[in-house]
């Protein structure tokens, strides 16, 4: 009898375990997914594709339907829709579109999850094509230009320009899904999505084209061609070109491709500028770097000796340099030297052994307090101190340590001001040697 009962009770177990993991099988549901909506008609590159996807479980509630987008085995977009109800969902994919992709068949998958994770899978091909646009806008900060179309992918503006042209490039939305594009500069590259201005650039203004393609996003021009007696300048950054060139004293200085160069400071001490806009150079002869700074529309010279800048030599020949407060070109209040050496001013070599630098109170030097001094080089080391540097002048005085100025700073003495508006030309000689330095300070 006893065995019996085991017996009854072994099989009776089974029969409930089976019966246990039958329903726990049947609890996991059966997601069902596919989509009315046709896809041989295909899309274009950049839409944002409107679909229709009918999802259901007879058994267990859904959660969500994943629809992605997959160019080769790479998925690049992808939009969730909750799916609390059995049913039709209405959505959009986007369908991105990226620079040398050709015309292609991409993947569209749809991913179906109920609420204990099983998952249903349904794929559709869909043909992508790229848009053949009828033209594009040049969007600039005032100005909107056409580009038309010239060939299957490119595009060109041809108008009179002036020498630079910053703007981006805005694609019309096409299609039943289209979407604007935008083509802006990034990482000095042109990419889509964004509306950060393109830097054009032609060697002159006048009659020129503006070209782009859309399939690899190669646009022009990007000439750029500053130059100083026909010197090219090299690019330093956006803001600022240089180039290092021999100049000699008295010779005219033709500046090129700077097309607003009327508004732009001269440096009174290196150039001069005569009612027609002739410049002039006025040091010494020799090597110069001249940087044209944009930001601050003024020209930065400095003294050369081979390729580098030049440093004061043991015979009083070479470079002075000024680093300090109270002073900045082409203004104190916009860029004024301070310590930072990379902004040290070099004062112009006029000949004998005699260093210059003109001044106007209150905008290239403070009238009132100033704390500067004379350098061997551009950047720590070399200075000049009071010892080794003497004045007559009562306009400026050189520091002590005592006096309310370090070693060799100069100050304007107490109770007294510059003239504002007044030049005032600053002038060391060095003829008597390094260490007999004379400072000479003289208003116009």
């Amino acid at each position: 009898m006893k065995t019996y009962l085991y017996i009854l009770f072994v099989v009776s177990g089974t029969i409930f375990f089976n019966s246990c993991k039958k329903d726990e099988a049947q609890s996991a549901g059966n997601p069902v997914v596919d989509s009315p909506t046709q896809y041989t008609q295909g899309a274009l590159f950049g839409d944002s594709l409107q679909f229709k996807v009918n999802v259901s479980d007879a058994d267990v509630p859904l959660s969500t339907v994943k629809v992605q987008l997959f160019y080769s085995d790479e998925m690049v977009s992808e939009t969730v829709i909750r799916t609390k109800t059995n049913g039709e969902y209405t959505s959009k994919i986007y369908i991105p579109y990226y620079a040398n992709v050709p015309n292609g068949t991409a993947t569209l998958k749809f991913v179906l999850q109920n609420i204990h994770l099983t998952i249903t899978e349904t794929s559709y091909d869909l043909p992508l094509t790229r848009p053949d646009y009828p033209y594009l806008t040049l969007v600039t900060e005032d100005h909107e230009y056409r580009m038309d179309r010239k060939s299957l992918y490119n595009y060109a503006a041809t108008q009179v320009f002036p020498f630079t042209v910053k703007g981006y490039i805005k694609a019309p939305a096409v299609g039943t899904y289209g979407n604007e594009i935008t083509f802006g500069w990034e990482d000095n590259a042109v990419i889509n999505g964004s509306m950060t201005n393109i830097p054009f650039s032609n060697s002159s203004s006048g009659t020129y084209s503006i070209v782009f393609n859309t399939f690899n996003y190669q646009a022009a021009p990007f000439i750029i061609a500053y130059a100083v007696n026909g010197n090219v300048l090299s690019r330093v950054d956006d803001n600022n070109f240089k180039a290092d060139l021999a100049l000699t004293k008295g010779q005219e200085v033709t500046i090129d491709g700077i097309e607003d160069l009327a508004n732009w400071w001269i440096d009174p001490d290196y150039f001069s500028k005569d009612a027609s806009g002739k410049l002039t150079f006025l040091p010494i002869t020799g090597n110069y770097r001249i940087t044209a700074n944009f930001t601050m529309k003024y020209f930065i010279v400095e003294a050369l000796n081979g390729t580098a800048l030049a440093t004061l030599q043991n015979d009083g020949t070479g470079a002075m340099w000024i680093i300090g407060e109270g002073i900045g070109k082409p203004s104190v209040a916009t860029n004024q030297v301070g310590w930072t050496t990379e902004k040290a001013l070099c004062m112009a070599p006029i000949g004998n052994k005699k260093y210059q630098m003109t001044v106007v109170a209150g905008t290239t030097v403070k009238a009132d307090v100033i704390n500067f001094k004379f350098f061997y080089q551009k950047g720590w080391g070399g200075e000049f101190k009071n010892t080794g540097l003497t004045t007559t002048s009562t306009l400026l005085f050189i520091g002590d340590g005592t006096n309310g100025r370090d070693s060799g700073n100069l100050g304007i003495p107490t109770g007294t001001t510059l003239e504002t508006g007044a030049t005032y030309v600053i002038t060391v000689d060095l003829s008597a040697g390094n260490d007999k330095a004379v400072m000479t300070v003289v208003k116009k």
